[in-house]
């Protein structure tokens, strides 16, 4: 690639839908830093409070299916346009809501606005730079995007002491409608070149392949409860069973989303050279996962170690989907790239929105005192969702483990393993990037 043909791709492809990301991460987890004023405002209960931030999840694992087919037959650039000015007038409704019903209509129309943050971009990847770039691209994305929690923390408290949380709301409404219409203006369209595999270009191809179901159940269980508990309840935690007052509790979220910026460069550039290696992916997530767990396992046996640790690698666990996306983009061939994409969202968000809220009314089991939850009440909630993580774990590994000890030791050198149902792996179309004059009127 030209070079100047490679930077004006970036300033015309990658970094508008790098700014629809970063307004998705900063929408995702600004609740985190405003259930306070949230709570004392509108009189919210933890239960509602979870359902609240969590319905964003909901309707966003709700809309992947269909926002992968959109992406794949009308592209990346209207469809995320679109959808962006729906996050507008959500984030609009949700600065002037007073009850809780408004609230929950408002955010359920952010979350199916940024529906197609990531997998926009992830499309406009695959579509405008060479395979081999993919990963490490993918990486930079979730990166700059993932800027938008660190904007959800010590930025926006200054903020909120200037100005309140409805007119912060106010201003990302209108920063959202702006980039909608930046990147319907600048993004040229691009019409996809037939790949020659032989796999069709159907749901089916995705949710009819085992390998699809070995990985998902892990990636889900892992990035779901860490977008979970970094949006949410990394907030109670600390000032309940740690006794942050509001400036630590701030300055943690911060180091957090900083470690989160940081996590999502590491995933990428791991990911791009561990596949020049001939390491598999697959290992990489199977290590994350492991680590992810230790983590949770050290906040709730309450280790004694600095909280900032385990919660940082909580906080970059959540741009492990760069690990699953390039896992999912060996697997299918880039006509598939939404769907297969949005399949697995399909699962990330879902799983955000049941631990998120089954969380909250776990915790409403345990009275409150003074406002604050016991320990216990958080250690039964997050124990519940590590039980899981660990059943998904071992369902990952299970052909390794039928395999023999011997292979696990050595799981970082392990091929994938085939299942016996799944459908054969994708052979990727011819690099799809052409000369900067085909397709496109830049």
């Amino acid at each position: 690639m030209q070079i100047s043909t490679a930077w004006r791709r970036i300033a015309r492809v990658f970094l508008p839908f790098a700014a629809g990301y970063y307004l998705s991460y900063l929408f995702r987890t600004i609740n985190a830093l405003i259930a306070g004023h949230l709570s004392s405002d509108t009189g919210l209960g933890t239960a509602d409070l979870g359902l609240l931030t969590s319905v964003y999840f909901l309707v966003f694992a709700a809309a992947q299916i269909p926002v992968g087919v959109l992406l794949d037959r009308f592209g990346p650039r209207r469809v995320q346009s679109a959808l962006l000015l729906v996050a507008a007038a959500g984030a609009g409704l949700f600065a002037v809501s007073t009850g809780f019903v408004s609230l929950l209509i408002a955010r359920a129309m952010i979350g199916l606005g940024v529906a197609a943050a990531l997998t926009a971009g992830l499309k406009s990847i695959v579509l405008w730079f060479p395979r081999e770039r993919v990963a490490l691209l993918n990486g930079y994305m979730v990166m700059l995007g993932s800027l938008g929690a660190v904007t959800a923390t010590a930025p926006a408290e200054h903020l909120l002491a200037w100005t309140g949380w409805r007119q912060l709301f106010e201003i990302l409404a209108a920063a959202t409608a702006a980039t909608a219409m930046l990147i319907y203006a600048v993004v040229p369209e691009r019409g996809l070149v037939p790949s020659k595999s032989s796999m069709p270009a159907t749901l089916s191809s995705v949710f009819c392949d085992g390998r699809f179901w070995r990985i998902a159940p892990l990636s889900a269980t892992c990035v779901g409860s860490a977008w979970s508990l970094q949006g949410l309840w990394a907030s109670p935690w600390l000032m309940d069973v740690e006794g942050f007052d509001r400036a630590s509790l701030v300055r943690q979220l911060f180091m957090m989303s900083i470690v989160l910026c940081g996590g999502a460069w590491l995933f990428g550039t791991t990911i791009h050279y561990i596949r020049r290696s001939g390491i598999a992916a697959e290992s990489a997530l199977a290590l994350v996962a492991l680590l992810f767990i230790s983590a949770e396992l050290a906040l709730i046996l309450r280790a004694p170690l600095p909280s900032i640790l385990p919660w940082s690698f909580i906080a970059i666990v959540g741009t492990a989907t760069v690990v699953s996306f390039a896992v999912i983009a060996d697997y299918y061939p880039p006509e598939l790239a939404g769907r297969a994409n949005g399949a697995l969202n399909v699962l990330h968000f879902g799983w955000a929105f049941l631990a998120q809220y089954a969380t909250g009314l776990v915790l409403e089991q345990w009275s409150s005192d003074d406002g604050h939850r016991s320990v216990v009440a958080y250690q039964v909630a997050f124990g519940l969702n590590v039980t899981l993580q660990i059943a998904a774990l071992i369902w990952f590994a299970l052909p390794w483990l039928q395999s023999g000890a011997s292979q696990i030791v050595s799981i970082p050198s392990i091929a994938p393993v085939s299942v016996s149902d799944a459908v054969e792996p994708s052979i990727f179309c011819e690099q799809i990037l052409r000369p900067g004059d085909d397709n496109a009127e830049w």
